[in-house]
């Protein structure tokens, strides 16, 4: 009985010293944890993104037309300030025009002459005419009535051709514009001397850019690339509607073009082909000759591997981010990355994986094979 007891009692004590081993442990691994330095992580983000390659382009206005003086006489007046916009049919510029106002009275003078002179010529033919049925006048009299009056008639259609040249002079003094646009300023002053008739002198410019293009340059294989996806029957299709355009200052506003032109050769030179995207704008903050970046887009991927831009450093050896294993332990990741989608996020295409832990702040207080405590964070 005693021994029974003893036997008891042995294992009581046995159970409450593994306890009591157990409970110390627990609070060394405790104290142990509250002594790593917390870090905030992030798992790898998937989703499906359109991947973009950028090519430089410059932006051209949809018509550009130059204002020019085609007439001789002196600049009278500019009726806008360069740089604003005006409107279809605006007077913009005009110029002395008497000598051209006096062409128009002459001509105007010389085309009533005519007429009258036609007019006597045909009564004069229908009455030779007339005579020559009844034997009372020769046939020789009756082809020179005939031919007067052609004459006089030709002499018409000269007179009224004399009209309409003096009339295009004289609307050639008054320069309007041809479309809605910006119009630069004058180079000519008012008061100067134009020779237009001898060589006709630009006076402005004018831009229609309330849409332009972004011409851009893109290689035979990407073309070709291209050419596949927009044959693909795949559930992922790629948007050409829709072509982000980017400048080396952000503007107010964002631009999104559509592809609307294709070259139909390719430059053997380069071996790229010329394209075009249309562009609105419905601010003005767009302007002919504009540098800009067209990024092109070039595939959908449906599981792309997403970490926060600002996470990623970079050393000699390239691209790298600071991952996290299960047990806590920091790892130096090289990666290889694509673009920058939804503004703060980058597609990763290796180095990660969807179950990839990663450093997402203080990538200064990190090393490779650091302890830390990770903080999981959105």
């Amino acid at each position: 009985m005693n021994a029974q007891k003893f036997t008891i009692c042995s294992m009581m004590l046995a159970a409450c010293a593994a306890t009591a081993l157990t409970s110390c442990n627990e609070k060394a691994t405790q104290s142990a944890d509250s002594q790593l330095p917390p870090i905030d992580v992030a798992y790898v983000q998937v989703d499906s993104v359109t991947l973009y390659k950028s090519y430089p382009g410059t932006l051209k206005a949809i018509r550009v037309v130059d204002l020019v003086a085609r007439v001789n006489g002196y600049l009278r007046s500019q009726n806008y300030n360069g740089g604003d916009i005006v409107k279809q049919g605006q007077v913009l510029f005009t110029i002395d025009n008497p000598q051209y106002a006096d062409a128009v009275a002459q001509a105007r003078a010389s085309l009533e002459s005519a007429k009258s002179a036609r007019d006597y010529a045909q009564s004069h033919y229908l009455a030779v005419e007339k005579a020559y049925q009844k034997d009372a006048a020769s046939k020789m009299e009756a082809i020179q009535a005939k031919s007067n009056y052609e004459q006089c008639v030709a002499n018409v259609k000269n007179a009224e051709a004399t009209l309409q040249t003096a009339l295009s002079n004289l609307g050639y003094c008054t320069i309007r514009a041809p479309f809605t646009g910006h119009a630069s300023t004058s180079e000519p002053s008012v008061g100067a001397y134009l020779n237009g008739e001898a060589s006709p002198t630009t006076l402005a410019t004018i831009y229609e850019d309330n849409k332009l293009f972004a011409e851009f340059n893109i290689e035979d294989a990407s073309y070709l690339r291209m050419l596949s996806n927009c044959d693909s029957i795949s559930s992922n299709p790629v948007n050409y509607d829709s072509i982000p355009i980017a400048f080396n200052e952000p503007l107010p506003h964002n631009y999104k073009g559509k592809l609307t032109y294709i070259a139909p050769d390719v430059n053997t030179g380069t071996g790229t082909i010329l394209l075009r995207a249309e562009i609105e704008n419905p601010y003005n903050e767009l302007r002919d000759g504009m540098y800009a970046t067209i990024s092109m887009p070039v595939k959908v991927d449906p599981k792309a591997c997403l970490v926060k831009d600002a996470s990623i450093a970079t050393d000699q050896l390239g691209k790298y981010i600071y991952t996290v294993t299960d047990s806590g332990i920091v790892k130096y990741t090289p990666i290889k990355v694509g673009s920058i989608v939804r503004d703060s996020m980058r597609v990763v295409t290796e180095g990660v994986g969807p179950d990839t832990r990663y450093v997402t702040k203080a990538l200064l207080k990190v090393r490779n094979d650091m302890h830390v405590k990770p903080i999981l964070t959105k």
